[in-house]
């Protein structure tokens, strides 16, 4: 399959405020992915959730969006994106102020469930509008990098909004913030956003839906639980049921007349490895998010507020590289371009792996330039995705791109989360004085070893301190330096894949 020339009618100005408006559910959506986190102490002292409930709050909003992305897109094609996109908005703000006004953990619970569920009908449908109302492929690069910048934006934001607002307000007030911008969106959305579906989708299939669900929430699921608790039987339950209905869902897409997922678009290598690298990508980001935060607030002493502020500067700088990318991609080739962006995400990473005891300066330095590679590579991989695919077919296309994204995401945590727990557990050492009033997993992340720490006068105390810190100074080596494998793969595999591109 080649890659299909786009027309060269130039975006006018109610282009380019659809594309304003757009921008409204992709903040919304990425923020959401990360403005939790700072709240859960408090959420955790109101509601008073089991640690089981408390991981269903963080995680079930992952894993509807991640389960539902491919349907909602292929929903959107057939019924009209901006139909779906409207009516997920509205559903996405009644959750949000479900969600902020929970008096339990099981209406919270419930109430991220819906977010998911109605974040996954945002997501698609804004990619797939845009391969829809640009129709230049300079205009349509350059709306894709606003889209990557906003996406990326939001999941440094969500720390930045979140940590501002538990200072001022209860922590319900990190939901609510979405209902004032759904009442802004909906009627500017109406306004200015033209509808496009697919002429000719053919009928809807509600099996090939559940059985995308029970493929991608157990594969997500096995891969956030595994990582902590490794191959026990809850993880191969979990990987034997998506696998299963993975294997169905394939089957039936290859027999049917109307597939719900065109498997042909997987056979293009510009297609296929674009998605690679969106994953790979994210990995990297999200591995850099996972230890940065812990290392920036429990070793070097800030706040959430001012950790996350350390981290504006990478998020500056993946916007301005994402729009660079729009000129320089006419000059340099796709196939050169996104390797070298990934050799330059591992740069950033080296940075954090071979500097020793890492400061405020080295972690923001290192994001920067982690954040300029993925800036480049989102982009590029974005547009190569969209413009290898018929408009018709952009609503697929656009969730399959998106589930890589949740996928890569929930691999960074996961995988590069694990390395540097292992070697964090395997480097920490501590007073036998203290070992005899173990608490149940006193020491297994460096937040309860400090925690647990706090138990001990000075001597005892300051020893457990020094022994974590150091211990995650080389978790985070460690780590890091996986991740320089994982950019170099991203770009050897993008090098083989985007030669066409």
């Amino acid at each position: 399959m080649s890659t299909f020339t786009p027309a060269t009618t130039r975006a006018g100005r109610r282009e380019w405020i659809a594309l304003a408006v757009l921008m409204l559910p992709v903040l919304l959506v990425s923020v959401d992915n990360t403005v939790l986190s700072f709240a859960l102490p408090e959420i955790s002292r109101e509601l008073r959730p089991s640690g089981n409930q408390l991981m269903w709050i963080v995680d079930i909003y992952a894993l509807m969006l991640a389960g539902l992305l491919i349907a909602m897109g292929s929903l959107g094609d057939r019924i009209g994106r901006r139909r779906l996109l409207i009516a997920g908005a509205i559903g996405f703000g009644a959750a949000s102020a479900l969600a902020a006004f929970s008096s339990s953990a099981e209406m919270l619970i419930a109430g991220r469930a819906l977010l998911g569920f109605f974040g996954a009908t945002l997501m698609p449908s804004t990619l797939s509008l845009i391969r829809n109302i640009f129709e230049d492929a300079r205009d349509r690069r350059t709306a894709i990098a606003a889209w990557a910048s906003m996406f990326s934006g939001g999941a440094v934001l969500g720390p930045v909004v979140g940590g501002y607002l538990l200072e001022h307000f209860w922590w319900g007030s990190v939901f609510l913030l979405n209902v004032p911008m759904i009442i802004v969106f909906v009627p500017a959305a109406l306004a200015v956003i033209p509808e496009s579906r697919d002429p000719n989708p053919g009928r809807f299939d509600p099996i090939s839906v559940a059985l995308s669900l029970l493929a991608m929430v157990p594969l997500v699921y096995a891969i956030k639980h595994g990582a902590s608790a490794g191959l026990d039987d809850t993880t191969l339950a979990a990987l034997a049921v998506g696998g299963i209905a993975g294997w169905l869902f394939v089957r039936r897409q290859q027999r049917s007349a109307s597939p719900m997922l065109d498997l042909a678009l997987f056979r293009n290598p510009v297609f296929s490895g674009a998605l690679a690298a969106n994953a790979l990508s994210l990995m990297a980001l999200a591995g850099f998010l996972f230890f940065g935060a812990q290392l920036l607030q429990l070793v070097l002493g800030l706040s959430p507020l001012e950790s996350a502020l350390v981290l504006v500067p990478g998020l500056i700088a993946t916007m301005i590289a994402g729009f660079a990318a729009v000129p320089l991609v006419e000059h340099v080739p796709a196939r050169t371009l996104v390797p070298l962006s990934f050799m330059l995400s591992a740069s950033g990473y080296a940075l954090a792996a071979f500097t020793g005891h890492p400061t405020v300066v080295s972690v923001a330095v290192a994001f920067t330039i982690l954040g300029i590679g993925i800036g480049f590579a989102e982009t590029i991989t974005n547009d190569l995705i969209l413009s290898s695919v018929p408009p018709q077919k952009a609503g697929a296309a656009s969730a399959i791109s998106e589930t890589a994204y949740e996928i890569g995401a929930v691999l960074g945590t996961a995988v590069l989360g694990s390395v540097l727990t292992a070697t964090f557990r395997s480097h920490l050492t501590v007073p036998a004085v203290a070992k005899f009033g173990e608490q149940e997993n006193a020491f297994e992340t460096l937040g309860s070893t400090l925690q647990f720490g706090e138990r001990f006068a000075a001597p005892v105390q300051g020893w457990i301190h020094a022994s974590a810190a150091s211990a995650f100074d080389l978790g985070v080596q460690y780590t890091a330096g996986a991740a320089i494998f994982v950019a170099l793969g991203a770009a050897l595999v993008s090098r083989r894949t985007l030669r066409h591109g």
